[in-house]
């Protein structure tokens, strides 16, 4: 008889020091998901494969990054965060777990994710704030950054927006949600969406604040979106302002 359940657990993490979410095979580099099938071997004794929500790249950090997997184990569901975060690294944190039905796949069955990259828009640097936001020393113009990530809202070939050499079989992804935020020092991009091509965000970000320092218009978004060319498009900031904000399911 098969008594295996189905957990689905949403961590945060702070990235720095990790290569990433995903297992890096023969580098023995520290990744999310190798701490993570560490701590539920210690636990379990048992050999766990872990599935993400999304694959963050090395030094960003999540707040809702959602991961399931399959276990025989007894513990009740309830005291699973406790047990595992008395294994887990300082820097991983078990928010929550649940028993979802067999078929529950994290990466596949998201509704949207929501992604948050911070700018900290002061003079001078911040000690503090250097590992959660990208430092930004002039000033911005906040309302040409907010009517340029109006324009990206709705269904685009974000071809434009994705790294190069990236593999899909589509660049068609749809934006349901994206706006700035001010919360000095901080602004904050928001981006809510059906899902994200690689290094999507933070190409974003680094579009968007070339028309926050004037040196794009944002009407040239919508250029941006018809020409397809990565080349056209900002940089690619980097990763240590972009958040995992959270991933949302249809239970």
């Amino acid at each position: 008889m098969n008594n295996r359940r189905n957990f689905k657990l949403t961590l945060a993490y702070e990235g720095t020091k990790f290569h990433g979410f995903q297992i890096q095979k023969d580098t023995g580099l520290p990744t999310i998901q190798e701490s993570v099938e560490k701590a539920l071997f210690d636990l379990t004794n048992e050999e766990i494969r872990i599935m993400g929500a999304g694959r963050t790249d090395a030094g960003v950090h999540a707040l809702g990054q959602v991961i399931n997997f399959f276990s025989s184990t007894k513990i009740p569901v309830e005291k699973l965060p406790l047990a595992l975060n008395t294994l887990l690294p300082p820097a991983i944190v078990v928010l929550d777990a649940q028993i979802v039905p067999p078929d529950f796949k994290a990466p596949f069955q998201a509704q949207n994710k929501t992604y948050l990259y911070q700018f900290y828009n002061q003079p001078l640097r911040s000690p503090f704030w250097r590992r959660y936001a990208y430092h930004v020393p002039f000033p911005l113009n906040l309302t040409a950054m907010q009517l340029a990530a109006q324009f990206l809202v709705g269904e685009h070939n974000f071809k434009a927006f994705c790294a190069q050499g990236a593999t899909v079989k589509s660049y068609t992804r749809t934006i349901f949600a994206c706006s700035l935020e001010q919360d000095l020092p901080l602004i904050k991009l928001w981006v809510t969406g059906n899902g994200f091509l690689y290094n999507m965000v933070r190409i974003l970000a680094g579009t968007i604040l070339e028309v926050g320092q004037g040196k794009r218009q944002p009407e040239e978004i919508k250029d941006l979106l018809a020409e397809g060319e990565r080349k056209f498009a900002g940089p690619t900031l980097p990763p240590q302002g972009l958040f995992l904000y959270q991933v949302t399911y249809p239970y």
